[in-house]
């Protein structure tokens, strides 16, 4: 058959998925024109012009199209986790167009986090040894779950900042999950992973390289991201957490794997946040403390940027490789240690550029 033909060579179907949204692209780009789907110039953005912001349609539409054409008879058995993607992306087109308020918007995740967690039951049910707790009760298992939703979903949200980021940690995400799970005889969700990494890829050309083209991702598309990562994590977790899979990929410290993997835009959500509060702000008001407005302050541009986060989060999924048998707060504390550390390191490059250019003055 043809489809298995495609499931043996599963970079195909990352092919077709890139393919559709390519050619679909050139719709989105009219309709946002058209309909004023649009972000203008701001004192918050580094662009000209006014930028359509609705990619996450694109990458919806081509991932979604791409993953039913190889697993349809897996659809009614998904059906609810597939009505949780389109309502989390529908909240983040929504947030696009009308500009949502945080509590609404909060709402709305957890609407789409209750598609996945209580219908789809995809959630957390082990923890894996922390804390001395193996397996949890089903409403501590809702609520913890949930909470990892949020977190990870507002992270990639926050850290979409400059042209390609996003979508570049996607794709470096979504490979680390879809080999995991390729290899782990998990071929429905390894199929999910390829189908996304191939929609990812064509929106970051068209972000990173369009001049007419260029498009951004918007909420539709970071919201939807969030909420695709968070689900690979929990199948990864659990998938561990029972033993399984074959015992040369189990993961005792699984958790803190996920987290490592996920390092740049977590800890950088946790960092801002904290500081806002520490200045007795709101952890919900925007600024300009994100990672990469810190890398841009050293003079490197958007690219260059995403390039230097891309690299770093290689190293993350580098030590989570190595530590993945590790005692999971050994892996935690190690992984949160190097975060503190590069990011003091870039403070003292920032703060030494700073005292040059008063120099000069």
């Amino acid at each position: 058959m043809i489809q298995d033909f495609f499931f043996q060579h599963t970079y195909l179907i990352g092919i077709i998925s890139f393919l559709i949204g390519w050619i679909a692209m050139p719709f989105v780009l009219k309709i946002a024109k058209t309909k004023g789907f649009v972000v203008r110039p701001n004192k918050r953005m580094s662009h000209t012009g006014e930028v359509p912001n609705i990619g996450g349609l694109n990458i919806c539409f081509s991932f979604l199209l791409c993953y039913m054409l190889f697993e349809f008879n897996q659809m009614e058995q998904n059906q609810f986790f597939m009505i949780g993607i389109l309502a989390i992306m529908t909240i983040g087109f929504i947030d696009d167009v009308l500009v949502l308020t945080p509590v609404a918007k909060l709402l709305g995740e957890t609407l789409a986090g209750i598609a996945m967690i209580g219908f789809a039951d995809l959630r957390i049910t082990h923890l894996h040894g922390l804390f001395g707790i193996e397996q949890i009760g089903i409403i501590p298992s809702y609520l913890i779950s949930l909470f990892i939703l949020i977190a990870i979903i507002n992270a990639i949200n926050l850290i979409d900042g400059v042209d390609g980021l996003a979508s570049g940690l996607g794709i470096l995400y979504c490979s680390f999950f879809a080999v995991w799970f390729g290899l782990a005889g998990e071929q429905t969700w390894s199929v999910l992973a390829i189908c996304l990494i191939g929609a990812l890829a064509v929106f970051f050309i068209f972000n990173v390289f369009g001049k007419r083209g260029k498009i951004f991702m918007g909420d539709s598309g970071s919201l939807l991201l969030g909420y695709m990562l968070t689900a690979f994590v929990f199948r990864f977790c659990e998938l561990n957490a029972y033993h399984l899979v074959p015992e040369y990929l189990h993961m005792d410290a699984a958790p803190a794997v996920a987290i490592c993997v996920l390092t740049v835009p977590l800890f950088d959500t946790i960092r801002v946040s904290l500081t806002r509060i520490k200045k007795h702000r709101s952890p919900f008001l925007p600024d300009k403390n994100h990672i990469h407005h810190l890398l841009l302050r050293t003079g490197l541009n958007h690219i260059q940027t995403t390039c230097v986060l891309l690299s770093v989060s290689l190293l993350f999924i580098a030590l989570a490789i190595i530590g993945r048998n590790w005692n999971i707060w050994v892996l935690l504390i190690t992984d949160f240690a190097l975060a503190t550390l590069l990011t003091l390191l870039l403070w003292r490059i920032i703060n030494h550029l700073n005292a040059q250019n008063n120099d000069q003055h």
